[in-house]
């Protein structure tokens, strides 16, 4: 591999104006950096990424601990996650705790040991692992909580209100004359779940009805579970409408419904959670509460980098999106 040492000579300059050329062009004549980047094109020189890093004092990758890579939410976070990066010449490593505390404690040993500019992370559970992430903060690596609220009061935190988002779901059934409303999610130890079926709860009135199927995990074949439970009730006491904690269980609620021969959304009225691509692309297409999934990756990325680069300006921040509510053919009033 060529060194920096011949781009230099080949191109007639100093190690010190390549290497202004490739950290800060705009402090280079432009004659020069066009006879550096000739120089460098021609002798196929890659610079040494470990070793700026190394003589930098500081890793220029930041890590991200998603719950759950299954759930198409957090892919469209981390779109928004890798924006910001991409703008910042920063590189991003993904790892996926997958809902196990467990994993998630090794996850951050991990990253304590390697030191990275910044960790975003939607944790497992409200408070599991508040005092490793304090030990991050105070090695110098900052932590920025995803889809989660802060636990410490100087930490940073990007999420949307899902008390909100569960009160959007039932003023809308109720407005399309549903009473008897079930709520499909779990596990009730995840503050989303927990708090969506709450916002729910609050809006409906003293004649309601509010089933909850408690679901083990939020995926197509738990939705195919609840549909299950819903169908085997008798007709006079079945929900007309079901609120489910994401889309994948909605979608799972649908397709049980379909092969039981109930219509949606005459029999059972379905309304899902984030608003991903498969919702509205569902044979019956899904109402959904909507979530600005990329727009919230990006803005928990740009919080960390900022803390990372300008430490002592940075102000620590806690931002709430709100959600909005997309309705289509799954809830339609009858008639």
């Amino acid at each position: 591999m060529s060194s920096i040492k011949e781009v230099a000579r080949l191109a007639g300059v100093s190690v010190g104006t390549v290497s202004n050329v490739l950290n800060r062009p705009e402090a280079v004549a432009p004659d020069t950096r066009r006879r550096v980047r000739a120089a460098i094109e021609r002798l196929g020189y890659v610079r040494n990424g470990s070793a700026r890093q190394l003589r930098a004092g500081r890793s220029r990758t930041i890590g991200v601990v998603a719950l759950d890579l299954g759930n198409p939410f957090f892919i469209d976070v981390l779109r928004g996650v890798e924006t910001a990066a991409q703008q910042a010449d920063v590189t991003v490593m993904v790892f996926n705790s997958n809902k196990d505390a467990a994993r998630e404690a090794g996850l951050l040993d991990t990253f304590e040991e390697q030191r990275p500019l910044g960790l975003l992370i939607t944790p497992v559970n409200d408070s599991g692992e508040e005092e490793r992430l304090r030990r991050l903060v105070s090695r110098g690596i900052p932590v920025v909580q995803f889809d989660s609220s802060a636990r410490h009061s100087s930490g940073c935190a990007v999420a949307v209100d899902d008390l909100l988002g569960g009160r959007l779901a039932g003023l809308h059934l109720r407005e399309r004359g549903h009473r008897r409303i079930a709520f499909a999610g779990g596990p009730f130890t995840v503050r989303q779940v927990r708090e969506r079926r709450d916002g729910l709860a609050s809006v409906l009135g003293p004649d309601d009805t509010l089933t909850v199927i408690t679901l083990p995990d939020l995926t197509v074949a738990t939705g195919r579970a609840a549909g299950q439970q819903i169908a085997a009730l008798p007709p006079g006491e079945r929900p007309t409408a079901v609120f489910c904690a994401n889309d994948l269980v909605s979608i799972g609620v649908l397709q049980e419904m379909t092969l039981r021969g109930l219509r949606v959304p005459a029999d059972l009225a379905i309304l899902g959670y984030d608003d991903i691509d498969f919702a509205a692309a569902a044979a019956v297409p899904l109402s959904s509460i909507r979530q600005p999934r990329e727009q919230l990756g990006r803005t928990a990325a740009l919080l960390l980098l900022e803390e990372a680069n300008r430490p002592d300006d940075h102000e620590h921040r806690q931002i709430i999106f709100q959600p909005d509510l997309v309705a289509r053919t799954s809830t339609d009033a009858p008639g």
